[in-house]
């Protein structure tokens, strides 16, 4: 950190005091003077501008300034001396300058009882805090890896926030600063550790200048729009998000389940169609679509693409299930409810049990691996080992079917 560089000095020329006020703040003076009981000293000014009638006694701001000050730089020094000295306090300490001529700036500039604004202190308080800064930002990243969500949010947002105010208005540090939308990104994500979802979009625009960290501000500001309950914000941050970064482990599956559930089915193919010409071999994605192509009817097409997945990765549960089913479907349908005609009877019947013995396997070793899914194979599996006549796995296969309805 930067040692201190300026120094400010108390005029004398102020409007009359009381005389309780005036030996208060002479004490106060005495301490700012001495460097001790510095903390008396801001206390002691504290308290009197706590009162309304003193908000505009400029001698109060500044003997408060000046105790603050005295105290920062007694503490960068320290720092700087690699003597014992607790950190957080002087990140704090510099927060509290800018809290403290912020404010005593728009004092200055509230028009008098003549209507006329006279600003004698901005430009030498704007030149001071702006060589200190960028603490700021360093106490937001410092109480960030403390995982102090809380204040690491306070030191961003007092470190953008200069940017409107009046203090600083020669400095245009939103034109200026190339820190600003790093800045923003860090207070999005301490706001969006803490779920407080007004803080998350405070910054948004200003964030989303920070091009490294684009992916995520879109995921938070997805998440937070969900937690406001905000659908149609949710997806159109997914479908940003999917769209600049398609394999971004965020977007896709949960753009799928979004499109799943508001039962559009052509957005989600339309999804997993651009996922795939992406990344040929995603799992996911093909897994996707050969649900979405079994939940059309497409057998076949589901069929086919799940064979795909299951060459990439033979231990997937939902994908046995689903080829198990394809096959389990289209032996239903050849079927025709079960009264074909009679001149096509023996052809049909050997056709429904070679897709049925087709079904089999897929739908054991989907049991295999999901023993817990009983209510999606079960069903299923009741019904193969009736129709191909295996007895002892069907009496199996009912007693687990009579024990599952005993429960219901």
């Amino acid at each position: 950190m930067k040692r201190l560089l300026i120094v400010f000095t108390i005029t004398l020329c102020f409007p009359l005091l009381s005389h309780a006020q005036k030996k208060v703040i002479s004490q106060a003076r005495t301490y700012v003077k001495s460097g001790r009981d510095l903390d008396k000293a801001e206390k002691m000014m504290s308290d009197l501008l706590n009162d309304s009638a003193n908000r505009s006694n400029e001698i109060i701001w500044l003997t408060l300034f000046e105790a603050v000050r005295k105290q920062y730089e007694q503490g960068n020094e320290k720092l700087y001396l690699k003597q014992t000295y607790d950190t957080a306090a002087l990140f704090n300490t510099a927060a509290k300058m800018f809290t403290i001529l912020e404010a005593f700036d728009s004092v200055e500039a509230t028009p008098n009882q003549k209507g006329k604004v006279k600003i004698k202190y901005r430009s030498r308080h704007a030149s001071y805090l702006n060589t200190y800064r960028r603490n700021l930002y360093s106490a937001g990243t410092f109480f960030l890896r403390r995982q102090n969500f809380s204040k690491a949010w306070q030191f961003y947002d007092t470190y953008i926030d200069c940017a409107r105010q009046p203090l600083f208005s020669d400095y245009q540090y939103a034109l200026n600063d190339t820190l600003m939308p790093q800045a923003a990104y860090w207070a999005m994500y301490a706001a969006y550790k803490q779920k407080d979802v007004p803080k998350v979009f405070k910054y948004q625009e200003m964030a989303e200048r920070d091009t490294l960290h684009i992916d995520y501000i879109t995921q938070y500001l997805a998440e937070a729009s969900m937690w406001r309950n905000d659908t149609l914000t949710y997806a159109a941050m997914l479908e940003r998000g999917f769209q600049h970064t398609p394999t971004h482990t965020f977007f896709f599956p949960r753009l799928m389940d979004y499109y799943n559930c508001i039962s559009q089915t052509d957005s989600a193919m339309t999804v997993v169609d651009r996922m795939l010409e992406v990344d040929s071999l995603n799992q996911m994605a093909l897994f996707a679509k050969g649900t979405l192509l079994l939940n059309q009817g497409d057998n076949d097409g589901c069929i086919d693409i799940t064979q795909r997945l299951l060459a990439l990765n033979d231990t997937m549960p939902d994908a046995y299930c689903n080829m198990g089913l394809a096959y389990f479907n289209k032996a239903v349908a050849a079927d025709g409810g079960g009264r074909p005609s009679r001149q096509s009877s023996r052809k049909l019947r050997n056709e429904v049990r070679e897709l049925y013995r087709k079904s089999l396997p897929y739908m054991e070793r989907y049991r295999e691996l999901a023993p817990d899914q009983k209510s999606k194979w079960v069903p299923v599996l009741y019904t193969l080992y009736l129709n191909l006549n295996m007895g002892p796995q069907f009496d199996d296969i009912d007693r687990i079917r009579q024990e599952m309805q005993g429960k219901n």
